[in-house]
């Protein structure tokens, strides 16, 4: 495992732990990646290089819709997402509002699709984590700070495919 990935695993689990500036700095973030149109598709510092969507969720409580940027890779059309959440404890409020209400939106490239979640299970889940931590291999690291199991979760296109 490279040690800037283990660094940068650590500092984004840091990080994530004040939860009002968690909060601040993600919205910030799905901001900055809207304005870019497309250009900015990495977060090294909240996705350790990793390409990075923006979702789109419906809050389960508030019902206002709520941004944040993820990192994903593509597996066929489906796009894959992990809610590792910088490892800590409890799960993003996003997987959350993914849970009441799979119906999301994803920005990708700068295009805009809908898509449905579901979490992955088994073999697939064991498959898709695996090419997670082949592209990042601060994931390993990530999933030692928890004690809950870190979902996997793929988004199915349900609109025209998004483009990278």
């Amino acid at each position: 495992m490279r040690p800037i990935q283990v660094l940068l695993a650590r500092l984004g689990n840091i990080a994530a732990r004040p939860r009002r500036i968690a909060t601040l700095v993600t919205r910030l973030h799905a901001r900055l990646l809207r304005l870019s149109r497309g250009r900015l598709r990495r977060s090294l510092f909240l996705a350790g290089g990793q390409p990075v969507l923006v979702l789109t969720t419906r809050g389960r409580r508030t019902g206002r819709l709520r941004s944040t940027p993820v990192a994903y890779f593509r597996d066929g059309e489906r796009l894959v997402i992990s809610a590792a959440n910088a490892g800590l404890d409890q799960p993003p409020a996003w997987w959350l509002n993914l849970q009441a209400d799979p119906r999301a939106e994803v920005e990708v490239g700068g295009s805009r699709t809908s898509v449905v979640a579901h979490r992955a299970e088994g073999e697939e889940a064991e498959r898709l984590f695996a090419r997670f931590a082949a592209q990042n291999a601060g994931a390993e690291t990530t999933r030692a700070f928890t004690a809950r199991e870190i979902p996997v979760i793929v988004l199915e296109p349900t609109g025209p495919p998004a483009r990278e």
